[in-house]
């Protein structure tokens, strides 16, 4: 009897401590995309119930502010109210913050215009976000850190670096713009006009005064996911150095990369000097090889993406590169000031502008 016990409680205990096993074939899967896509939701939830509190917040204090013409009553109403609901209500009231909220409701005085515009994105990128006065330069850094889902850091970086004003996009007529951003947010659609930028920027390469083509390419590929954030993330690599072989002589891809949306492979040629006109000619043979031999059906012809210390503009134009699949772009290993890099990138939208103008009225 006492043996019996004993049996019983070692399958008890055999019962409780033996491995689990493991469950259907996907079912582990099914479960945690249900789980994980209940608890994103929660939190879209309470992030867009606390934004438009902080709308709410924003508006009542402007119109408080408002009855006064004098700027000193405004920071006595926000220093009084920061510390009476900060000691009832806990963090998350402090002054900057009140003033946030105040410039969230004048940025947007009409809440549904907000509630389309940050959708999915948090009070703290939204503070990052509010001091950009441009709407259209705003809508892009929104639009693209909810798809690529930037922390705020990588958010302060990419305004930092300028991205918005070194994308095709940025050198567009403003109804242009509007639309490809809007079709961006509501149909997910990626145009080269947002993916390609010029210059790229690849500080974070640390090179040496003096390198060679392959020192580029090897720091690249040594910080290859810094490289593929300044690329977008829709971008894969690959392969480096690819080896194709055209009437028994060989020949190198630099770097070959996949483009998710594009669903088509994006060859990147490194070149150190200033641009010349046979480069159109070795890329048009990588990517018409790439389109004979590797491509499946479903995908699109590849794109080239030629990376050159310095453009030749006149040669690009007359080469008609701005209508191929081939992209020229410019890539700086060291940053200029801020003030410069400004001005440079601003002149080239102007003169973009002006040229779309002129054909405009051409036409």
């Amino acid at each position: 009897m006492k043996k019996r016990n004993i049996v019983k409680k070692e399958r008890g205990s055999d019962d409780i401590g033996k491995k689990h096993l493991p469950s259907r074939p996907g079912l582990f899967d099914k479960i945690s995309v249900l789980i994980e896509q209940a608890r994103k939701n929660v939190a879209i939830t309470i992030d867009k119930e606390m934004v438009i509190l902080y709308w709410n917040i924003g508006k009542t204090i402007k119109e408080e502010i408002m009855k006064s013409d004098r700027a000193e009553y405004g920071k006595q109403i926000i220093h009084s109210l920061s510390g009476e609901l900060t000691q009832k209500y806990g963090r998350g009231y402090s002054v900057q913050n009140l003033w946030y909220m105040v410039q969230l409701y004048e940025a947007y005085p009409i809440l549904h215009a907000l509630r389309g515009e940050f959708t999915g994105l948090g009070w703290t990128h939204i503070r990052i976000l509010l001091p950009i006065k441009e709407d259209l330069k705003r809508q892009f850094y929104a639009a693209l850190c909810r798809k690529e889902n930037w922390s705020t850091r990588t958010l302060q970086e990419r305004i930092n670096s300028m991205l918005y004003e070194r994308t095709a996009l940025s050198k567009l007529p403003e109804k242009t713009i509007e639309t490809q951003l809007k079709e961006l947010k509501e149909k997910d659609k990626m145009t080269p006009e947002l993916v390609f930028r010029d210059p790229y920027v690849l500080d974070f390469l640390e090179l040496v005064d003096t390198y060679s083509e392959r020192d580029l390419e090897s720091a690249i590929l040594n910080a290859l996911e810094k490289f593929i954030l300044e690329l977008g993330k829709d971008f894969y690599f690959v392969a480096r150095q690819k080896r194709i072989t055209i009437d028994n002589e060989d020949y190198y891809i630099d770097l070959l990369f996949y483009h998710r949306k594009f669903k088509c492979f994006v060859v990147i040629d490194l070149k150190l000097g200033k641009f010349k006109a046979d480069y159109k000619g070795q890329m048009e043979l990588y990517l018409q090889y790439l389109e004979k031999h590797d491509m499946v059906e479903g995908e699109n012809p590849p794109i080239g993406l030629i990376l050159c210390a310095e453009k030749g503009k006149e040669q690009i134009e007359l080469l008609f590169l701005q209508k191929d699949r081939i992209k020229v772009a410019e890539y700086l290993t060291k940053l200029p000031s801020k003030e410069l890099f400004a001005e440079k990138l601003q002149k080239s939208i102007q003169v973009a502008q002006l040229k779309l103008e002129t054909k405009k009225g051409v036409n």
